[in-house]
């Protein structure tokens, strides 16, 4: 269950303040599928970097799980971020000089997990994104579909209750992003909350529910 109340987002441009986001609230719940449209400037980034605890919002309040997560220590806020939250962004953000099988593994690195359950998730995850021929290949030996199918693969490693994806398929061919959207859609399937930033309206109306942004406010969609 995702709340947001009241969230604001003001940046110092210059000597102007830019308001990147103004009242805004939202909720979702577990298994929601949301699409967060807009134009260019409309806030669509900062609104999804604060749902990812990329960002922090200048007033509100943001729960998550009925956690208020807005209240946490930047420790506790990368604790839920590393367990609940999985990112898929339009660039991908692989580490280049490690393989596919590496950048999937690379959370569970980080979290300290024992090297044997590492390997057996990151076999059944290469073996359900089919990459498991793809499995020692660095991502610049990987076409397009194939480094977001490992970036998704990462994003899902750890379990999370929530996949963020920023134009998963803005860097994509069209037979590409249909494979990433139906993967993305698979996951959601099984119960996993997916809200994707898209300027794609096509992708936007595959979401059970839309959320239209102008200037940093939502304008449709609240609920």
């Amino acid at each position: 269950m995702i709340k947001l109340q009241d969230i604001e987002r003001i940046f110092q441009v210059g000597d102007e303040e830019v308001h990147a986001l103004q009242e805004v609230n939202m909720t979702a719940v577990a298994g929601d599928y949301l699409a967060i449209m807009g134009p260019s400037g409309s806030g669509k980034s900062t609104l999804l970097h604060i749902l990812g605890l990329l960002d922090q919002p200048d007033s509100g309040t943001y729960e998550l799980d009925n956690v208020k997560v807005s209240d946490l220590d930047e420790q506790q806020q990368a604790e839920v971020r590393r367990h609940k939250i999985g990112f898929v962004f339009q660039f991908f953000h692989l580490v280049p000089r490690l393989t596919a099988a590496e950048n999937i593994e690379l959370p569970m690195v980080l979290d300290g997990f024992d090297p044997a359950e590492r390997k057996k998730r990151v076999a059944t995850a290469l073996e359900a994104f089919g990459l498991a021929n793809r499995a020692g290949h660095r991502p610049d030996q990987l076409s397009g579909g194939q480094r977001q199918r490992v970036a998704i693969a990462r994003a899902t490693i750890m379990q999370p209750s929530v996949i963020l994806a920023d134009e998963p398929t803005g860097n994509l061919d069209r037979a590409a992003g249909i494979e990433v959207v139906n993967i993305l859609e698979d996951l959601n399937r099984q119960g996993i909350t997916l809200i994707i930033v898209t300027h794609d309206p096509a992708l936007g109306n595959r979401a059970n529910r839309k959320i239209e942004m102008v200037d940093g406010r939502i304008i449709n969609g609240h609920g």
